[in-house]
């Protein structure tokens, strides 16, 4: 097995998969037995993981360096070619709901593939393919349009991650004068990010139309795999959290505040939590990796199994350096099974949860890597989120090695700062809906929406702290927005899912990892709401499940006295 720094990359000939593909699918359209059949469609599989693995290798060495050209048109010709590459997993996916096996298939393979594919088909048509290469080229250049930030900022030259730590610092002044230079890099590339979304509203729109759509929301929520669910349960989703979370969200901020001592809370104070400093983890990265591969020793076997293969493999990258990327992602390599961890530190408690949160991402890949079918490796975004949140939560014990005398500090600031994301997330969610049903708004309204959004979810969000924040623009910096339409509210529905596990933790952790260790091995084999009942976690949809879980978390809130802090 290789080390992730020794995988070597070679651009493959798309003529030359084309033409092996074609040989296979013709195989599978005229199998006489369904073994026949179930040969080709392993082949397929393994063609599909080749191909993928050079896509997945192209894309993780462009964001670890945004400024090498060559690594850049790598990720171009494939930004080219995935629309065709799609087309033919389009006609896999034909050939299965077309296959006069397809009973094996299901017995084999499961329903849920065979449900997938009926849904992809629906998805894709060759007729979009011009318009999703140019979606893939400005999905590009945005993210190289965030990774030439160079700020000047405390006599160093910071990209936006290195301004992060700068952005809670206990100095509110300094703080002050970090946010005004972070957003004095967007204010510079404003038409840039405006007119790159106009763009990818705009082939968005078009592509929907040619496929017989009113506009791209149903083919947005198509793409997402949204198998068991729709936009009217997300729609009354997004309303339980206005009821139940906003005014709870809008007590923690008038919390904050008196913590604080302030007479309001700027932009600039929002992610400031405490005067005596937010929560930092008192070592260095390397050191922070060790106590990692302690943890998740301690944990269980599986997942030392998993942190140790990790770091033998090389497969986390988390120092920052200029022209990195500005993310953070777990993503695999499907030859070689491996997961890759990709984040920026920064010095901030940002650095353990980003850690765990990628981790719990690793974890369910590490688990489920040895399935021969890539939607039973990859669960929706959803899905995929609930392993992620979790694994925030279920590291709790370990937090002391990290924060030392600032762990119950750090245990309140990451569940106050859980429940506050949640309308963040439907803002974002919510915004998307009302852009995609209006694609002809101009920049300026679309800037206006995100206003209103702030207004709804936000209420205690004083965003006019910087002419730029003030005109409506705070999500320019949300790269979901622009690169993956409509993946947001996963991590909401999935936040109501790791609370769930928060509350297991607490009153049986073995029960809890059992469940957990259960979810992820799982991996994608099933949809959203049949994962969420093997987990044996109540669906976020239900009625009063958020009010139920949340009041907990509240209590719990209530029973800290977060002035001493």
């Amino acid at each position: 097995m290789m080390k992730f720094n020794e995988i070597p990359y070679q651009r493959p000939s798309y003529e030359v998969f084309e033409a092996e593909f074609e040989t296979l699918l013709q195989k599978i359209e005229t199998a006489k037995t369904f073994e026949e059949q179930n040969t080709a469609f392993i082949d397929v599989y393994k063609k599909r993981d080749r191909f993928d693995t050079m896509f997945q290798l192209a894309n993780i060495k462009y964001t670890t360096d945004t400024a090498d050209k060559t690594l850049e048109e790598e990720v171009n010709y494939f930004n080219t070619v995935s629309p065709k590459f799609k087309d033919l997993v389009n006609r896999f996916y034909a050939a299965l709901n077309k296959s006069k096996f397809k009973k094996e298939l299901q017995e084999k393979w499961g329903t849920h593939l065979l449900n997938i594919a009926e849904y992809a088909v629906k998805g894709f048509d060759p007729v979009i393919m011009d318009d999703m290469e140019e979606q893939n080229k400005l999905k590009t250049e945005y993210t190289k349009l965030k990774g030439t930030a160079k700020i000047d900022f405390d006599g160093k030259e910071l990209n936006l991650a290195g301004i992060g730590k700068y952005l809670v610092d206990n100095d509110r002044n300094i703080r002050k004068t970090a946010n005004e230079a972070r957003w004095q890099f967007f204010v510079g590339k404003q038409a840039e990010f405006d007119g790159v979304f106009d763009k990818l509203v705009k082939v968005r729109h078009r592509m929907a139309q040619k496929m017989g759509h009113k506009n791209f929301i149903e083919l947005g929520y198509n793409w997402m795999q949204r198998i068991d669910y729709n936009e009217t349960m997300v729609e009354n989703f997004r309303q339980q959290i206005v009821d139940e979370i906003v005014p709870i969200t809008s007590q923690l901020r008038a919390r904050q505040k008196n913590r604080l001592g302030y007479n309001t809370l700027e932009d600039h104070d929002l992610d400031f939590h405490f005067l005596s400093g937010n929560p930092k983890p008192k070592d260095s990265p390397k050191e922070i990796l060790a106590k990692a591969k302690t943890m998740y020793t301690e944990l269980s076997s599986d997942t030392e199994e998993f942190f140790n293969y990790m770091l033998k493999y090389n497969l986390l990258d988390v120092i920052n350096r200029p022209g990195k990327a500005d993310a953070g992602y777990c993503w695999c390599l499907s030859d070689y099974k491996h997961p890759f961890i990709f984040a920026n530190f920064n010095g901030t408690s940002g650095d353990i949860d980003v850690l765990t949160h990628e981790a719990g991402h690793g974890f369910q890949y590490f688990r489920s890597r040895d399935y021969p079918v890539i939607e039973h490796r990859d669960p929706t975004s959803e899905s995929a989120e609930i392993h992620a949140m979790s694994m925030e939560f279920l590291t709790y014990p370990w937090m002391q090695s990290f924060f030392k005398e600032d762990t119950e500090k750090y245990f309140f600031s990451h569940l106050n700062r859980s429940l506050l994301f949640l309308p963040y997330g439907c803002a974002v969610d919510h915004f998307q809906h009302i852009i995609y049903k209006n694609p002809d708004y101009t920049p300026d309204q679309r800037a206006d929406v995100w206003k209103k959004m702030e207004a709804l979810y936000l209420p205690d969000y004083k965003m006019d702290a910087t002419p730029y924040l003030a005109s409506g623009r705070f999500w320019h910096k949300q790269g979901h927005i622009f690169e993956m339409p409509f993946y947001y509210i996963d991590y909401v529905l999935a936040q109501i899912c790791a609370f769930q596990f928060w509350q297991k933790a607490n009153n049986n952790r073995e029960e809890a990892w059992a469940d957990y260790v259960r979810l992820c091995t799982a991996g994608g084999t099933q949809p959203f709401l049949e994962l969420v009942k093997l987990a044996n976690i109540k669906s976020p949809f239900e009625a009063g499940t958020v009010k139920s879980i949340t009041t907990d978390i509240v209590k719990h809130l209530d029973s800290i006295d977060d002035t001493k802090f």
